[in-house]
């Protein structure tokens, strides 16, 4: 792996006049998945594992996070020596480790079929957004993390919440320089956060295999640290399985 830098900076040269003019989502997100190493090499994944750190309370934690093409995936984290599956979805059945009795759980229908609805995403919502079913709107120009940004707003198919079916937006901040997400922003639609808006930063791409992708991430206050990306896992069915 080696670290976004010459080879990034020609492709921001060659697309840096055209990124310069971008007034609309389409121009916006069609020069960052080029930027990012084309559609057809992201289409072509079968999947991701990601090694990282997350740093919760002064605590380094390990987390390896796994996604597969058709929607599986797991997040395990290892904590005080003992991996713990925090989240799993095997295509069908989607559960978690019950931190209390330490018993893997099945989770509710409601969640289950939102999980199967964003199981579709990969390897990223945005390439053939338009075949999803989804929209895309440039909202202009607008200032986050002291980076001056291009606004897109997705508006994705909706997810059911208490039985009620609820909007599905996302909004990306493109850095103007780059043409790369700094900054996603989604409101939260249950829980005692509701109402609230789920903010993700993103920094220090880095290429693998001919492709970027985010090496540090902070999601919800949590610092991100990935150590290492592996492009189509060979990875055992049972990880994904509901443990009775």
């Amino acid at each position: 792996m080696k670290k976004l830098g010459i080879a990034f900076g020609i492709m921001l040269f060659v697309f840096g006049g055209f990124t310069a003019q971008a007034q609309t989502a389409d121009e916006i997100i069609n020069t960052y998945i080029k930027n990012i190493g084309g559609a057809e090499k992201f289409k072509n994944l079968t999947g991701t594992k990601m090694e990282m750190n997350v740093n919760y309370q002064g605590m380094e934690i390990p987390v390896e996070l796994v996604q597969l093409k058709g929607g599986k995936m797991y997040l395990k984290i290892n904590f005080q020596g003992q991996e713990i599956t925090q989240m799993a979805f095997d295509g069908t059945t989607a559960w978690s480790t019950n931190f209390m009795t330490m018993k893997a759980e099945k989770m509710e229908s409601e969640m289950v079929e939102n999980i199967k609805q964003e199981a579709g995403d990969y390897p990223d919502p945005l390439i053939d957004y338009k075949a999803k079913g989804y929209s895309a709107e440039y909202l202009g120009k607008e200032t986050k993390e002291g980076t001056e940004c291009h606004k897109v707003k997705l508006t994705k198919k909706p997810q059911m919440v208490d039985g009620q079916k609820v909007d599905n937006v996302v909004f990306y901040y493109f850095d103007t320089e780059n043409n790369v997400p700094i900054l996603t922003e989604a409101e939260i639609k249950s829980g005692p956060m509701k109402g609230q808006m789920s903010v993700t930063t993103m920094s220090d791409y880095q290429e693998v295999e001919g492709m970027y992708f985010p090496f540090s991430m902070n999601q919800g206050g949590q610092p991100m640290k990935i150590k290492k990306v592996t492009l189509n896992p060979t990875v055992d069915a049972s990880a994904f399985t509901f443990k009775e």
